[in-house]
């Protein structure tokens, strides 16, 4: 197969862990990135939610919060997306649980994603295949969280462990 630059990139951003692989408690950590005005108006577009929480900036200086606060789910979006930066072709997603957004986004915060292996586990429903839950917090710039999430992922073992 010829090599392109397109798929030197893709190499670059695959690391093939099996299961075996991952190690409890190992973290990693994107860069950042600066929410802004066009990231509040192009997520009210996408999704429909044009409340005053996020788009109102005279009305949300009235209220105790004081100035506009991002969609929780362009926070996750955007928190998640921010780890897409290492690909394993030897897992996928198999759902999110824990999701909580326990301090505001603001226009012109900066947040990052840590990531951080929890806990590993075969998965007794699927042969060939263990559940490794990835702690995910994402966190502005004075290093409050912003959005905690438990991904789970299901990754292929090297071993049968029947």
């Amino acid at each position: 197969m010829e090599t392109t630059n397109a798929t030197r990139g893709r190499k670059r951003l695959e690391k093939e862990q099996f299961f075996e692989d991952y190690e409890t408690g190992t973290v990693r950590r994107t860069f950042g990135r600066t929410i802004t005005e066009t990231d509040f108006v192009v997520h009210a577009g996408h999704t429909g939610d044009f409340f005053p929480h996020h788009m109102d900036a005279e009305w949300c200086a009235t209220q105790p919060f004081g100035q506009r606060i991002a969609h929780g789910t362009m926070t996750f979006a955007i928190g998640v997306g921010l780890t897409a930066t290492q690909i394993n072709p030897r897992a996928f997603t198999y759902g999110y649980e824990r999701l909580r957004f326990p301090n505001p986004v603001h226009i012109g915060d900066t947040i990052h994603t840590e990531i951080t292996i929890g806990e590993t586990a075969l998965d007794p429903k699927r042969k060939g295949y263990g559940k490794v839950v990835e702690i995910t917090e994402t966190k502005k710039q004075d290093g409050k969280t912003v959005m905690y999430c438990e991904h789970i992922l299901l990754v292929e073992t090297k071993e049968d462990h029947a």
